[in-house]
């Protein structure tokens, strides 16, 4: 099997970059022989030519140019491990790569994440949604710095991972105006054959209404249950039910809805962690976004 000499590819990448064997002799600090040398050695391993002459100048062959390309981004990620090694290099937005449980409410991921983007150094987030064991996986593989979900990682998870709580709030149940209205006297007993939106049965927060109404004896009429708790809310600025959110984004809900407040559930708790591969969080965005939530996010 044949195997990469990177050594090699290292000046083949110099010469690339600056257009000349004696350019890539100074950057390099050899003698002109030696890249050469170099080159010939790499161009006889891969089996093909990597450049040709076009009068003075070296010009890449097209098989050249596919392995400039990956040369580029291997020389190029190998130079930034070494920066998030070191402290990061000055000037370089530290990625941020969070996974969000898809059961998360988008006003409330934004919310918590938010305080990452204030950092004085410069962030750059990349946020990817997906279910809960999905990112968990992804998370021990360490392709996320941090998980945001709605419950903590599960005893039955043969992923090892640390669930850190965020903050917890009460609920705050909305619903369009003329529904709103009707059905804000006499909460939580007007909740009785009300229509309702519910987040599907495998939420945490499905759950845990489910026993507060029945501990109540009241019986809501379920209209629809959602994955996508934007949709909900669409659903429910339409006029289709009431719905509960938690009360850390009641304010944003009725704000970019326009549907009005029916009551607060307090019993019920929406709980948010987030979960890392660490004990001890220590990535500055995620010390910015814990200290937040628990400072000055939740009640």
């Amino acid at each position: 099997m044949r195997t990469l000499n990177y050594h090699h590819l290292e000046y083949f990448w110099a010469v690339a970059r600056g257009g000349s064997v004696a350019a890539a002799a100074r950057e390099l600090h050899v003698s002109q022989p030696t890249v050469s040398a170099q080159l010939r050695t790499l161009a006889t391993a891969l089996g093909t030519p990597l450049f040709k002459r076009v009068g003075r100048r070296l010009v890449l062959t097209d098989e050249g140019r596919t392995v400039f390309r990956y040369a580029d981004e291997m020389f190029t990620l190998g130079r930034e491990l070494l920066d998030a090694l070191a402290g990061r290099a000055a000037g370089r937005p530290l990625v941020f790569h969070v996974g969000v449980a898809d059961v998360l409410p988008k006003l409330v991921a934004y919310r918590l994440l938010e305080p990452a983007l204030r950092l004085s150094e410069p962030v750059r987030l990349v946020c990817e949604e997906g279910p809960p064991r999905a990112l968990l996986s992804r998370l021990a593989a360490h392709e996320f710095d941090l998980v945001l979900s709605d419950a903590p990682v599960g005893a039955e998870s043969n992923v090892r991972a640390y669930s850190h709580l965020l903050g917890e709030c009460g609920l705050t149940v909305c619903g369009a105006a003329p529904l709103a209205r009707r059905l804000r006297r006499g909460f939580p007993g007007s909740l009785d054959g009300a229509p309702l939106l519910l987040p599907t049965s495998e939420a945490p927060l499905r759950r845990a209404l489910d026993r507060w109404l029945a501990e109540r004896e009241l019986r809501p009429r379920i209209v629809g249950e959602f994955e996508d708790t934007a949709l909900l809310k669409v659903f429910g600025e339409g006029g289709a039910g009431l719905f509960a959110v938690p009360s850390v984004v009641a304010d944003d809900v009725v704000r970019r809805y326009g549907v009005r407040r029916v009551g607060r559930i307090a019993e019920v708790r929406a709980r948010f962690y987030a979960l890392s591969v660490e004990r001890r969080m220590k990535h500055p965005a995620v010390v910015a976004i814990a200290r937040t939530a628990r400072q000055e996010l939740f009640d």
